[in-house]
């Protein structure tokens, strides 16, 4: 297929279209996430007015219920003794007790249309809160390309010969951005942000547990609320470091490895053993970083996912090329199958590819898991 050269402003035309269609998705999509957060508050209003009369109708159900029993008890006593009480006595005690036994049924089909009224409405809600949720990622997303295409693109354009080069650049610019706040969304979302909403739920609940029980429980409850937050703590450090190692400037690979290897050892009681081959020297920092970052992508992967208890990094820097070898005695997956870490290891392919290096998975159900990389160091000279 050949392009065709395109003068600089069939281009800037091309541009201005694309930024204009992508305002007019996201005020779309603001202004489906406006109608869904109105529907959202008239929901919980609703279901907050339905949960107090469902208590009421309760209470009052268990009232009518107390009731009935002595109506019927009552009626009972009339229709063993029938000769001691008058026809209108034997009608009155049959009528009250049909009466209450009316009221009670009206109670309780009252309350099961409530109770299934609060569950279509707690359903609503989930919908709701998922509809949000992708609206305000799509926002972010498209936040993203605005921000992009909006900058100085426009005096990129100049120096691109091409459409095909300039269609290149930007979409690896915007996806390596966009796949980096994914992932640091998502580790947010995972970890800090669930620790924190745990940490909110137990201190309600050590508040409470001191007023009704005692002081003693509720110290072990803090204690248990203190590892909460100290987890919390080192995931809040993890994603840091896992923005930007300030020790890869400073030392360099091999110790920054070390220590990363080291905390992370220590933190998840998961054995690590980090051997390394070769002359310890710096590299280019685009090698230490992309070096740095497989690494540390199929160590996660293979505590988070492989559920490993023993983990080995085998490093080795020749003049022409680097080697690495990380192993796991975990679970394994299928290859063929798609897995909720299937995207990391893309991100890792893709990494290695713009490095013009090789990657080769080796890993089966039940038999661990082995990652080798090779990355060539010749062009680097």
């Amino acid at each position: 297929m050949v392009l065709k050269k395109l003068e600089t402003n069939s281009l800037d035309h091309i541009l201005e279209t694309m930024i204009d269609t992508v305002t007019s998705t996201k005020n779309e999509v603001f202004s489906i996430a406006e109608q869904s957060r109105h529907e959202y508050e008239s929901i919980i209003e609703e279901l907050d007015e339905v949960k107090k009369l469902g208590v009421k109708i309760v209470d009052e159900g268990d009232k009518l219920e107390e009731q009935v029993l002595k109506a019927r008890k009552r009626l009972s006593e009339v229709s063993k003794h029938f000769k001691e009480f008058s026809e209108s006595e034997v009608r009155e005690a049959y009528e009250e007790a049909h009466k209450l036994q009316m009221e009670l049924t009206m109670k309780r089909q009252l309350e099961k249309q409530l109770k299934e009224r609060r569950e279509e409405l707690e359903h609503r809600l989930s919908g709701l809160t998922n509809t949000l949720d992708r609206a305000e990622d799509l926002s972010s997303q498209m936040s993203v390309v605005m921000n992009y295409m909006m900058s100085d693109i426009r005096e990129m354009g100049q120096a691109l010969e091409t459409a095909k080069q300039k269609q290149d650049f930007g979409l690896k610019i915007i996806e390596a951005q966009e796949e980096e706040r994914k992932k640091l969304s998502r580790e947010i979302h995972d970890g800090p942000a669930q620790m924190l909403a745990n940490v909110m739920m137990r201190s309600d609940l050590i508040e409470k547990i001191y007023k009704e029980r005692s002081g003693e429980e509720a110290m072990a409850e803090i204690r248990n609320l203190k590892v909460i937050v100290r987890s919390a703590l080192y995931e809040v450090r993890r994603i840091i470091y896992d923005l930007r190692p300030m020790a890869l400037d400073d030392l360099g690979l091999v110790p920054t490895l070390k220590k990363y290897l080291q905390t992370t050892e220590e933190y998840h009681k998961t054995k690590i053993r980090f051997c390394y081959s070769g002359e310890v020297k710096r590299l280019p920092t685009k090698y230490e970083v992309a070096m740095f970052r497989l690494i540390q992508e199929s160590v996660q992967n293979a505590l988070k996912h492989a559920k490993a208890s023993l983990i080995q990094v085998e490093l080795e820097i020749t003049e022409s090329l680097a080697k690495i070898i990380i192993e796991d005695d975990g679970q394994g997956f299928d290859l063929n199958t798609k897995k909720t870490q299937s995207f990391g290891l893309m991100g890792m392919k893709e990494r290695v590819e713009l490095l013009e290096g090789e990657i080769f998975i080796d890993s089966t159900i039940g038999s661990g898991t082995k990652v080798v990389i090779h990355v060539p160091l010749a062009s680097q000279a």
